[in-house]
């Protein structure tokens, strides 16, 4: 994990210079500088401890669904959402100088890449291997100098690593859409008025007959709009579920206020994420 010399004008996300997560941070962050981490829980570990002031983490995608590995991270972080962005993934087919269709053989990408470009990969006979990360991919193939291997990943880690652009745009989907949320260590103190709020929070209902039913009941009578509900096991228990939930709202809302109430009667555990202004890409599909 690199850093600068100063901490506070650091974002940090996971992967290789190049990666997605890294061109998020460009464009929301443009005066900042991208701190690369090894693993989620390097991001989370550098704002902790105060190597970077934000981190950009995915959360889900349009095509490959939930990331896995956030969602079992995020309960157990002191940090806070403070944003949300949605970043279009447009898919490259990067390849060393000299290389064309004709020479590649095979592909590297992370999985999920590799899966949204599954039909077009079949189309030009190109075995896919997967890889880490597709940033990190990009970096092997350039030091690899290998014609015959090819590399899915953004437009950037072709820049970073010297690399052609065989193909562009070769995701299956033209909706490819990846939402990111920002963490801080401190909530927002403020949030505009002028636009909608959303709220992220986690919770576990207790172990009776129809406590998520009565749970969502109580969002549904006050009139809370929830745009997101994700479950999962914990620690492998069959019997305790942890739910991560977005609402429209802010805690202060009356609306909310009730809800909140409501579900606090069927859970042990509940806790508030953050509350932030919803995002563009989110406000133009209302």
């Amino acid at each position: 994990m690199q850093e600068t010399s100063n901490p506070e004008n650091n974002i940090a996300f996971q992967g290789e210079p190049g990666a997605y997560s890294n061109l998020a941070c460009l464009n929301v962050f443009p005066d900042m500088t991208a701190l690369p981490c090894h693993t989620f829980e390097d991001v989370f570990a550098a704002v902790a401890e105060g190597k970077a002031k934000y981190a950009m983490i995915p959360i889900e995608n349009s095509v490959a669904g939930r990331v896995a590995a956030i969602h079992h991270l995020i309960p157990h972080s002191s940090l806070h959402i403070i944003g949300e962005y949605f970043q279009r993934i447009n898919h490259h087919l990067l390849a060393v100088r000299g290389a064309s269709m004709a020479s590649l053989r095979t592909v590297r990408s992370h999985e999920q890449a590799l899966g949204q470009c599954r039909k077009n990969l079949l189309d030009w006979g190109l075995e896919p291997v997967v890889y880490s990360d597709t940033a990190g991919a990009a970096k092997l193939i350039s030091e690899l100098q290998d014609p015959t291997i090819g590399a899915i990943a953004s437009s950037l880690a072709g820049e970073i690593y010297g690399l052609q652009s065989l193909k562009r745009d070769i995701e299956d989907a033209d909706h490819n859409t990846t939402r990111f949320v920002i963490f801080a260590r401190e909530p927002l103190s403020a949030i505009p008025t002028d636009s909608m709020t959303m709220t992220s929070f986690v919770f576990q209902v207790r172990n009776v007959p129809a406590a998520l039913y009565k749970v969502m009941g109580g969002f549904a009578t006050n009139g809370v709009n929830m745009t997101k509900l994700e479950s999962y096991q914990i620690n492998g228990a069959f019997v305790a579920t942890q739910f991560y939930a977005d609402i429209e709202g802010h805690p202060n809302d009356d609306a909310v206020k009730h809800a909140f109430e409501e579900l606090g009667f069927f859970t042990s555990e509940f806790r508030i994420l953050g509350s932030y202004p919803a995002a563009q890409y989110r406000l133009d599909r209302k």
